[in-house]
């Protein structure tokens, strides 16, 4: 695979960790206004601009997408924002809890992402798509990193383990005491180029749409420059790549707003028939080929034996339970599109199911074992996509620590 290095716009050491930023996708409008107030300087202000807009704009409206562009200027005329004076390579480690993982920020090319290079296991929604194509061409920059994983390279771990021995860039804890370390790459940039040249492909982690979008500005940029070369830098896009063996996936949980028009008794009984049903002490399973539900005030246990050979993706247990329960007996037929569904990443808790179902807003939760980094990267292997919302990984990369420009 290719990367290159780039030359980023970065915060000056002192404005690192107020300008930092969660991925824009992990939070509604509401939740980045309460994150960013009373911090100018917060880079949500250019991944989700319509935090400095009245409520009552749409998010999608060509004023939000104005006010992103704006604010990146003013970012840069305040020096919030400043320029490396050279094309660089960064190792970016996070620290959250006892779990660390390390990785190479650098940019990746999107040919690499058409042909398959880099490997995909979820689809994504046009409209999220649109709306991140159209965000990263007004900016005229990645924004936001994509998240990428590789099969561990020895050589490459000796390279990071050299650049993290020297003094770092930025070395700060966020408010939620997840550790974030960025080191310049001192020297060439050609023995990393090598080195990941070794890599016959690697996976997108998080962050399918922000990749979409990324290879899809790049080729409507070159579909609109008579003079295109290939040495443009819209055919590169920005990414973190971390070795497989040191990420920790989370499970996706699920809420169902309602029981498609059972009654509490005869759901469960439909439940009962299809698997394995009890009363559980733990909210979270404690394995594969179990679901935990909570319902009515109780949790359960689901679980089936184990099926043997088949579709990959079919055997997973979020594929088990969509396909037996949720689709079958609770009409929701299509997880990307139903209203009735809504979905819980693993770091907000089984806490915040018991929460939703005892308030009344939703009707039933499930509380899913997750999915492996194997199974994930075997699966885009396969060309065969996951459910959608498998995999919630944890620590989320930091948006505007690095930023890359097109130009």
């Amino acid at each position: 695979m290719k990367i290159k290095p780039f030359a980023a716009l970065c915060p000056a050491p002192a404005r690192a960790a107020s300008v930092a930023a969660l991925p824009y996708d992990v939070m509604d409008t509401s939740e980045a206004r309460t994150l960013a107030a009373g911090n100018p300087d917060s880079f949500l202000r250019v991944s989700r601009p319509e935090i400095d807009l009245p409520a009552s704009i749409d998010i999608h409206d060509d004023v939000v997408y104005a006010q992103g562009v704006k604010n990146l200027r003013d970012f840069q005329a305040r020096g919030v924002l400043i320029r490396e004076p050279g094309e660089r390579l960064y190792i970016y480690r996070q620290v959250m809890g006892a779990h660390s993982q390390t990785g190479l920020v650098t940019c990746c090319h999107i040919d690499d992402y058409a042909q398959d290079v880099i490997r995909k296991h979820e689809k994504t929604r046009k409209d999220k798509e649109d709306d991140r194509t159209r965000h990263c061409l007004e900016l005229n920059a990645n924004s936001g990193l994509v998240f990428l994983t590789y099969r561990g390279v020895a050589a490459i771990d000796c390279l990071v383990a050299q650049t993290i021995a020297g003094v770092p860039l930025y070395d700060f804890t966020a408010v939620d005491g997840i550790r974030h370390t960025v080191w310049r790459v001192a020297g060439a940039a050609e023995p990393w180029i090598q080195a990941f040249a070794a890599v016959p492909c690697c996976y997108v982690a998080d962050g399918h749409h922000r990749a979409a979008a990324a290879a899809r500005a790049g080729r409507m940029r070159r579909e609109s420059n008579p003079k295109h070369t290939g040495c443009e830098e819209y055919n590169w896009f920005l990414a973190a790549l971390f070795p497989a063996a040191q990420l920790r996936i989370l499970p996706y949980n699920r809420c169902v707003r309602d029981l498609n028009g059972l009654s509490p008794e005869a759901f469960l009984q439909q439940v009962g028939r299809i698997f394995t049903c009890e009363p559980a002490s733990a909210a979270e399973p404690a394995g594969p080929r179990q679901v935990h539900m909570y319902f009515a005030g109780r949790w359960y246990r689901l679980s089936w034996p184990e099926v043997v050979g088949g579709d990959p993706v079919g055997r997973l247990d979020v594929s088990v339970l969509q396909n037996r329960l949720l689709a079958s007996v609770l009409g929701i037929d299509d997880p990307r599109t139903s209203q009735r569904i809504s979905f819980v990443g693993g770091i907000r808790g089984t806490s915040e199911l018991v929460k939703r179902v005892d308030s009344g807003r939703e009707a039933v939760a499930f509380s899913l074992y997750p999915v492996s980094v194997d199974q994930m990267m075997d699966i885009a292997d396969a060309g065969q996509i996951m459910p959608p919302k498998s995999t919630w990984f944890e620590p989320k990369l930091r948006s505007g620590l690095l930023v890359h420009t097109l130009e």
